[in-house]
């Protein structure tokens, strides 16, 4: 497993890690790729995580989430000691049982959703899977079963943006 130190700095408002490029080149084997995104999994000082390497601005970074940077006690400016190596384990996000049913009863909405790209699916499935209240997943359900129907148009899924 490639272990290196890295500086946490930001890339606009994410903090990021730029993994060295013997360590690339060793995860590029264990993946059998070199480009796409690379899952990874390792350590951040200790703390165990699941992450994505992606290339961004022509260089490969390691995105440090906010539950990454909580666990492991580091902030922006810190060097992290990180260990990281390719992970084969699928990365499938779980359909929400309101959209699952929602399919059930709706099969053009269902056969819609699975001609999406894999990328706009999972961003749906995350989206639907963080609501909280059974009104807002009902609604946004709904909203995507019509524009899965082309009955709306307009760009769903997005959250209000909040007053300032």
């Amino acid at each position: 497993m490639p272990r290196f130190s890295g500086s946490i700095y930001k890339l606009g408002i994410n903090p990021v890690v730029d993994p060295p490029d013997r360590s690339m080149k060793i995860i590029f084997a264990e993946a059998g790729k070199s480009a796409g995104p690379i899952p990874v999994r390792g350590k951040l000082n200790g703390f165990e995580f699941e992450q994505t390497l992606v290339k961004y601005r022509g260089a490969w970074r390691l995105y440090i989430n906010g539950p990454m940077l909580k666990a492991s006690g580091l902030k922006v400016g810190d060097t992290a000691e990180i260990e990281i190596e390719f992970d084969p384990k699928p990365r499938k996000v779980p359909m929400p049982g309101a959209l699952a049913d929602a399919f059930r009863k709706n099969k053009m909405a269902g056969i819609a959703f699975d001609q999406l790209t894999p990328s706009r699916q999972k961003e749906i499935l995350r989206y639907i899977g963080s609501l909280k209240t059974p009104e807002s997943i009902d609604k946004n359900v709904s909203r995507m079963i019509r524009h899965l129907l082309g009955e709306e148009t307009d760009h769903v899924l997005t959250r209000p943006r909040r007053s300032r």
